[in-house]
């Protein structure tokens, strides 16, 4: 999508600061973090949101939280919490599918 946020981003035409990148995948910082660590996990092919993937989209969404299990263990980080937002009713403020990484502090639960 041509205006899409994140994917200008891939695309390079937004900067960001930017942790990790795979064919498949880019990780930069949340411009308004929320944790010490709080990173975005956003898949290179555009999916507005988790429920506008398909059968088909399998491996890319296996292959982000295989990112997030990666990023924890070279961060050494021993907890993390891994959240995505579906619909503006669940705080999802850029329609492109993404994931916060959060990390570096006590989480509490119930989250919202």
């Amino acid at each position: 999508m041509a205006d899409c946020l994140f994917c200008r981003i891939v695309r390079r035409e937004i900067p960001a600061s930017i942790v990790q990148e795979d064919e498949q995948a880019l990780v930069f910082k949340d411009i308004s973090p929320q944790a010490p660590t709080h990173l975005l996990i956003v898949p290179k092919k555009h999916l507005a949101s988790l429920a506008d993937s398909a059968d088909g989209d399998a491996a890319l969404l296996g292959r982000l939280q295989l990112v997030a299990a990666r990023l924890a263990k070279e961060m050494r980080l021993s907890s993390f919490r891994l959240v995505s937002n579906n619909g503006k009713g669940a705080g999802q403020s850029v329609d492109h599918l993404h994931y916060h990484f959060l990390a570096g502090r006590p989480m509490q639960w119930p989250p919202g």
